[in-house]
This record gives C-alpha cells, structure tokens and sequence, in this order.
C-alpha cells in the first residue's frame, strides 16, 4: 500500500493541511483563515476553538480532496504558529481566555519589570531566549491574572497550558494527551534549553505552577494517535515542531551552518549550528533545531514579527491592493521605491532590535509618492529587515553565509527573491517544494514511523526550483541600506520620545 502523510500546518493567518507521498511530493491542499481579534492597540488574539476547528476541518478535506481514507495515511505531522498561549480547563476541555498570539505586546511593561530585577542574563543562560512579550511565560502569567479564580484552579492542577500545538494533540486525542516537543517548549521562556526540562526557578519566578506544563517529548517520535470521530480509524502523531523549526528541516538545512528564511506574516532566519548552543552577543535567540534519535541539534535564530503581514495591510489597511499576489505587479510598475521608506513597526520591532515599543512609520514621501512606490517600499521592508538578522547570525557564528534557503508565501514574489540577494550579496534559493513548514512536519512524522529510514533518504528528496543571484551594484547597495538604517533609527527615537 503507498505510503502518505498528513501535515497539519497550524498558521497565524490560516489552517492548511497537506497530504504528502513518499517522494516528498504534494498531493493535495485544503486551507481556511480564521479570525484574528485586536481588543487594544499592540493586542492581538484568537479564538482556541476556531483555530482547532478550521485545523480539523482542513484535516478531513484535504485527505478526502487526495481520494483518500484514514486508512492509508501512515502517519500525521503537526506545525504550528509558535509562543502563542493557550490556557484551557482540564475537565472541560475549554480554553478559559483567547489565545494571546506570539505578536501580542501586552505584557510588554512586565517584561521591562523582569529586566529591572536583573533576571536578563539567568533568562537569556537557561532559555537561550532574551526577556520579550513575543515569547509564552509572560502571556500565561497575564491570564492567570486577569481571568477570574484562574490562578487558584491553576495551582490545584485543573487547568493546562499549551502552545498551538498541545491544543491540537489534546483535541485530536481525545483530551488523553498534553505534551508538546522541544522546539515549542524552547521558545515558551520557561524551558531550560541545556537540562531539556522546565526550569523550575524560572516558574517560580513568574508564579506559573508546573502541573500546567506539558510533557515534553522529542520532535520526531510517537505521541498518541488521533481518537477523534473525524477519521473512521486512528493515525499515529508522530512528527511536531514550530514552524519555523519544521521548516528548516524541510529545506533539509541538516549540516551546521546552513541557513533558511521563511517569508510568512513574518519573517525567520534559522541557521543549524548543530550539537552545541551558540550563545548570541547580537541580539539573536538561542533555541533548539529538532531532536531526532536522542539527538539534539540547535540553532540560532532572528524573528522578524512583520514580513508578509504588511502586504495584508496594504490590502486590508490601506486598500492599495485587492489581493496579496497584486502586491508584485503594482511594485514592478516603478524602477524603485523613490527614496521612500516604510518601517512596519506595527507591533514593535522583533531581531536583532527587540523594541516593542516601536510602531510603523513612512519616511520620505512627497506628493509625487505613488501607491506604487508604497507597495515597493513595503516589499524593500521586507528584505531589509532579513538583512539585519543575517549579519546579526554571521557575527555570532563567526562565518560568512553564502547561500540562503526560502520559502513561505512570499518567496513566489521574483522582485522580492531578487533583490533579497541584491541586497544581501549571496544567492537565493528558492526550492521546488513551497511548503516546506508542512513538508518537515511531514518528514518528522515520517522517520518516526519508518515511512523514511534515515535523514539522508529524505535530503535526497530537495529539488531547486529557482536560483537568484546579486545583481545591483555595491553603491546602489550602500544606498539603499544607509536609507533603511536612517529610517529604522528616527522610528525607534519617535517611539521613545
């Protein structure tokens, strides 16, 4: 019987799920948005159960879209949006608040409070992780604060935390297991990253009790199986990380010093560093790759938190474009973005800066400013901001990167691809597979159930599509990045005025 995997990709904007076969190839796609709730300014949640109905929905129709049963999918592989904090009561399986997503700042203020009490550097030690709002720990302190009796329930063990992808193993095993894998556990804020357990002064800290925790398991291995009536027989879960942790197993970036960027509502480079953590001395995250086989390998990381998500506001903000796609024919009608910058600071600024308190800003507009010239702009913004991690990573690494793996929705846009190289100097390569966040969950899920035998049969399996190499010239260049630098700088000094 042909062996295929299902891979739930759990979003920030959408719920897709992919069936792979065993040549890594797609079969089919099914995909629904889902809403995102802005109660305050810097605010941003979702609803835990629209985000496991979509999730469940799209899981049926893209087996059925295959001509498929539950039968013959061999395993499934979960991916998920990462940080985003879900708090649910174990009795009744209901989430007690909204789900605060990784993009929500409201805990912003307590974090600045941690940081005053001197608690960076043992943060920084056991997490690999600075002190931010992006990441869990703070979120679930603010809903066992803010939620009516939740921190009493808490301490007598009837409530469970989870990110994304705890709440989708409890609802698809029946509420038999919580547990999530290291990649997720890694950018919570409360995982020791070197012990590989929760860190129990770090808990105490934050007064977040241990018996909400989840188990934690390795990235590729057997966590349940699916005990729900949506599919007629049970499918082994055996493949979970976060995004961009799936994606970068994906693009098969297995050797140390390969690095990937994921162009999705926001944007993540991730360079394998293999056995051993590199601490970061420019603003980066330490977190954990993948374990696979008892093995862990880790990575560094710079997180951008507005990539393709200020395309969306072009769209649904400004208005400027009907659809996200309309975005690279309206940027190409203009040679350049005029000397006009857009910094899209909408929800502070992630690496290598962590300012939450910056906001978006347009710099160098003047009446002859098109919505072209926007458009072009927002897409330049993009590509800056990865150049700013990139050589935060080469400096921490102490190595020159020479070829930068993409993918996400994004990379399909050429003049982005372009002058993301342009700027950067070195090759982009854009592989056959767009999906690769669901192609790794897959493969996770896939070596964990013998579908695969080993890591190398599956690296076998990437097949480029696209190469894009520098074209501008060094001065043009220098320009362009002298603008951004000046621009990033007045937007961070407006915010702190």
């Amino acid at each position: 019987m042909a062996k295929y995997i299902l891979a739930l990709d759990q979003g920030t904007a959408s719920s897709r799920a992919i069936v792979f076969n065993r040549a890594g190839e797609v079969i089919s796609i099914a995909q629904k948005e889902f809403c995102q709730i802005y109660p305050q300014p810097g605010w941003v949640e979702q609803n835990p159960q629209e985000i496991w109905s979509t999730q469940a929905g799209v899981a049926v129709e893209a087996v059925v879209r295959a001509g498929l049963n539950s039968r013959s999918i061999y395993a499934l592989g979960i991916t998920n949006q990462r940080e985003t904090t879900i708090i649910w009561d174990r009795d009744t399986g209901l989430p007690i608040y909204n789900a605060i997503v990784w993009q929500d700042r409201r805990t912003a203020k307590f974090c600045d409070e941690l940081k005053v009490r001197g608690l960076e550097s043992a943060v920084r030690a056991k997490t690999g992780l600075p002190i931010d709002a992006y990441f869990s720990a703070t979120k679930i302190r603010w809903i066992l604060d803010h939620v009516d009796g939740a921190r009493m329930r808490a301490r007598q063990g009837k409530y469970a935390f989870g990110t994304v992808d705890s709440w989708l193993i409890w609802n698809f095993s029946h509420h038999n297991m919580h547990a999530t894998d290291v990649t997720n556990a890694s950018r919570t804020m409360l995982f020791n990253i070197h012990t590989l357990d929760w860190d129990d002064e770090l808990l105490d800290e934050l007064e977040i009790p241990r018996s909400m925790m989840p188990q934690v398991m390795p990235s590729s291995a057997l966590f349940g199986a699916t005990k729900t009536t949506m599919f007629a027989s049970q499918i082994p879960i055996s493949g979970v990380a976060g995004d961009q942790h799936a994606a970068l197993f994906g693009q098969m970036c297995t050797t140390p010093g390969m690095v990937k960027n994921t162009y999705g509502t926001g944007c993540f480079l991730i360079m394998n560093t293999g056995d051993k953590p590199i601490e970061s001395h420019n603003n980066l995250v330490t977190t954990i790759a993948w374990q696979i086989d008892g093995k862990i390998t880790y990575a560094l990381e710079g997180s951008i938190f507005i990539g393709g998500a200020v395309v969306q506001w072009l769209r649904d903000g400004l208005g400027i474009i009907k659809k996200a796609a309309d975005i690279e024919a309206l940027a190409k009608s203009v040679p350049h973005s005029d000397g006009v910058f857009l910094v899209p600071a909408f929800t502070g600024l992630g690496a290598p800066h962590w300012n939450p308190y910056t906001r978006g800003a347009l710099f160098g507009a003047t009446q002859s400013t098109s919505a072209a010239h926007i458009a072009r702009a927002a897409l330049d913004s993009i590509a800056h901001q990865s150049f700013d991690v990139l050589k935060a990573m080469e400096a921490d690494a102490g190595q020159r990167i020479t070829e930068l793996r993409v993918d996400g929705g994004a990379v399909e846009n050429n003049l982005l691809m372009q002058f993301q190289s342009d700027l950067l100097g070195v090759d982009v390569v854009r592989s056959s597979v767009s999906e690769a966040t669901a192609l790794g969950a897959a493969y996770l899920a896939g070596l964990a159930t013998g579908c695969w035998d080993s890591i190398d049969e599956v690296r076998d399996q990437w097949k480029l599509d696209r190469r894009f190499t520098p074209a501008l010239e060094s001065e043009e260049v220098a320009r362009y990045r002298t603008g951004w630098h000046r621009a990033v700088s007045a937007a961070i000094m407006w915010a702190s005025a």
